[in-house]
């Protein structure tokens, strides 16, 4: 029980690795605002939680609709009295649109980095004003390997993901003085129904290959970190984007290529 009583908002909550953070924070003993755009799916979500004994509310949010990231905090705080922690796990991109640098259109890239980077700084703002007048709070933002390490492909979303790094840490320096802790999580490949259901075997076995851990990572394996910095236990801890990629981007590119062999030099 160690977020009990603590009230935590997840954006983009009905499955992935967002629906993984609503679970573990439920079983935390956490009361938990799903935000999400089909409420239908969410309240299906709610009271499956709900019979096992956890505390969810829901709150709607469309990521195309600005207005409702001032809203789906304001009715967080209508329904639960308070917020404490803000998880910012929106994120999108059109793989078939958001290719590489020469192909992308400009509109699709600027649209894609505004999608999501406006979620990340105006829901965070909204909860800010509620944590500072409550004596402080925690955001924790989703953000991507893909923002730390430049792709081939879908380079409109790595570059969001990037500036949602910086906002991270500018988003705790600012706010220290009111006791607020910022951090970001950045999964690899992690086992959603998008990698599991849309990737080649092929793309996902040369992925595997620049894996030191060699295995792609689970949804509950990002929603632990989640739970790590929506306690109390990081108190002491904040601006820090760690990656949870079982080692994705740390080694030489030749690891690909001589990983598992004898003449590894």
């Amino acid at each position: 029980m160690r977020l009990k009583n603590k009230v935590i908002l997840v954006t983009a909550s009905t499955r992935g690795i967002g629906l993984s953070i609503v679970k573990a924070c439920a079983k935390e003993g956490a009361i938990v605002c799903i935000a999400a755009r089909n409420l239908e799916k969410a309240q299906t979500v709610a009271d499956q939680l709900h019979a096992e004994g956890g505390l969810v509310h829901c709150v709607y949010n469309d990521a195309t609709k600005p207005e409702t990231f001032v809203s789906m905090v304001e009715d967080t705080v209508r329904k639960a009295g308070r917020i404490d922690v803000l998880v910012n796990n929106f994120g999108t991109s059109d793989p078939g649109k958001d290719v590489d640098f020469s192909r992308t259109d400009p509109e699709v890239f600027m649209n894609t980095v505004q999608l999501n980077l406006r979620s990340v700084f105006m829901a965070s703002q909204a909860a800010a004003k509620h944590m500072a007048s409550q004596g402080g709070g925690s955001i924790i933002n989703i953000s991507s390997v893909g923002g730390a390490v430049p792709d081939i492909s879908q380079i409109a979303y790595g570059t969001g993901k990037a500036a949602i790094n910086y906002l991270t840490k500018l988003i705790a320096v600012h706010e220290a003085k009111h006791h607020i802790r910022c951090n970001a999580v950045m999964p690899g490949m992690t086992a959603t129904e998008a990698v599991t259901q849309h990737l080649s075997d092929d793309f996902r076995s040369l992925f595997l290959k620049h894996i030191p851990l060699s295995r792609i990572g689970q949804p509950e394996e990002i929603a632990a970190a989640v739970v790590y910095f929506a306690g109390d236990e990081s108190a002491y801890t904040t601006g820090q984007v760690i990656s949870v990629s079982g080692g994705f981007g740390l080694a030489t590119p030749l690891y690909g290529e001589l990983s598992g062999k004898d003449e590894r030099r």
